[in-house]
């Protein structure tokens, strides 16, 4: 009986549905049928109940899932265990935007390499709009993005931070600002406000659903690739911006603007850590990975002591 069966039949337990399960594991349906069959050969007993339309868990099947759980838990610990009698040694390669590199990745990575001092960290920073993309195309082992509201089957996420979507103005006097001064509360013109967005990537997504929700179009003025430079423009009383409150609160633009009152509020985001499902299996991901949770677990501890 092998682990990888294991696993796969415990996602089944998850999905119900063959046709999930396989695309998952990257395998055919047909494979993933054998390999339960296998199983129900070895353990002597059926595990599914399935017909046509559905699949259900036969109590033996119950029975054989908590077996399967224990299984590769005790697994899972005994190669943590025989990793860290061993020395990590290689390479990782992270993707990020600038702001989360000196952000919360900061603390993280100086953390991972006080535990791994013998690991090359390669560290390269750009849109974040971009992040999800790297790691699907295979450029980077591990990426910080925010979590897309559709994850691909063949990825995993791991939340590390929120972050409120905000619509920014500048703070100076000027025309811009006289406009949104003049309106009514809760109705500023958008027609006649010049918005500063991104190109691409879940808050240009986002803005454009809001927008929609609200019968009105934005007046695009510019598109640019990165958070920090929509900060830079806005600052300079080119337009109306949308940043995470985290691109925000870390530029040195922050005196020069003014966070707007707009309601409803856009849709937060959930950053974290993303990376190809099958890389947790290489033990500098995973360490990396299991890294996070600690981090995010000494958080929680410090806001509710």
């Amino acid at each position: 009986m092998q682990l990888r069966d294991m696993q796969l039949f415990l996602h089944l337990c998850q999905t119900l549905h063959f046709g999930q399960t396989s695309r998952h594991y990257h395998i055919s349906p047909s494979s993933l049928t054998r390999i339960v069959q296998r199983l129900e050969e070895e353990v002597g007993v059926p595990l599914f109940e399935r017909d046509n339309r559905t699949v259900r868990l036969t109590v033996a099947g119950q029975k054989f899932r908590l077996y399967a759980v224990d299984v590769l838990e005790q697994w899972s610990q005994l190669k943590r265990e025989l990793q860290q009698s061993e020395v990590l040694s290689g390479r990782i390669s992270i993707f990020c935007s600038v702001t989360a590199s000196y952000s919360f990745l900061h603390e993280l990575l100086a953390q991972f390499r006080a535990r791994y001092p013998a690991v090359e960290i390669q560290l390269h920073t750009g849109d974040s709009a971009h992040a999800v993309q790297r790691i699907l195309d295979e450029q980077e082992d591990v990426s910080i993005a925010a979590r897309p509201d559709h994850l691909p089957d063949k990825l995993s996420f791991r939340s590390i931070s929120h972050s409120p979507l905000v619509f920014i103005a500048p703070s100076l006097p000027g025309p811009l600002r006289d406009l949104v001064d003049g309106a009514a509360p809760g109705q500023l013109p958008w027609a006649s406000l010049p918005m500063i967005l991104s190109e691409s990537g879940l808050a240009r997504s986002r803005v454009d659903q809001w927008f929609r929700s609200q019968g009105a179009k934005p007046n695009v003025y510019a598109q640019v690739a990165g958070n920090e430079a929509i900060v830079s423009m806005t600052s300079l009383g080119f337009g109306i911006g949308v940043v995470p409150l985290l691109v925000l609160e870390n530029s040195p633009m922050r005196a020069k603007i003014r966070i707007l009152d707009v309601s409803p509020a856009l849709e937060p985001f959930s950053i974290g850590l993303c990376t190809l499902s099958r890389r947790l299996t290489s033990p500098l991901v995973r360490a990396l990975w299991d890294l996070s949770q600690e981090h995010v677990s000494r958080d929680s501890a410090a806001q509710n002591p």
